[in-house]
């Protein structure tokens, strides 16, 4: 092993430096939705007080931080089966959260679409 994977403490040869900072790249996309999330569930529950009542911009505000943080955690287990997989030579793994990411944007979108509708 060479220097980097010593380092970085994953097993395998390094793969080449354009495809671990594309997976760099990635992860911090990643990053940067978690951190829009977490934005959007602050800005709500700081921003809109008369969008709903408190109990339910609570909940929905807090689902929101919960999901952010679930998915800052999530990037970087990513980024480490990502980069393990390139370093070994094998298939990328296939994640299934970009279906439960789509799922839970759309049932927020819609919570937020009704309390916009029927809040205050």
């Amino acid at each position: 092993m060479n220097n980097m994977a010593n380092k970085t403490k994953l097993p395998g040869d390094a793969p080449d430096y354009r495809f671990s900072l594309a997976n760099e790249r990635t992860f911090l996309a990643w990053v940067r939705t978690a951190l829009g999330v977490l934005a959007a569930g602050v800005g709500l529950d700081q921003l809109a007080p008369e969008l709903a009542t408190p109990l339910i911009r609570e909940i929905v505000s807090l689902a929101l931080c919960l999901f952010a943080g679930c998915l800052a955690i999530f990037s970087y287990l990513r980024w480490v089966k990502t980069e393990t997989a390139m370093r070994l030579r094998q298939d990328l793994p296939y994640t299934p959260v970009l279906l439960l990411l789509s799922i839970v944007m759309a049932l927020i979108a819609g919570a937020v679409l009704i309390m916009v509708l029927y809040g205050g």
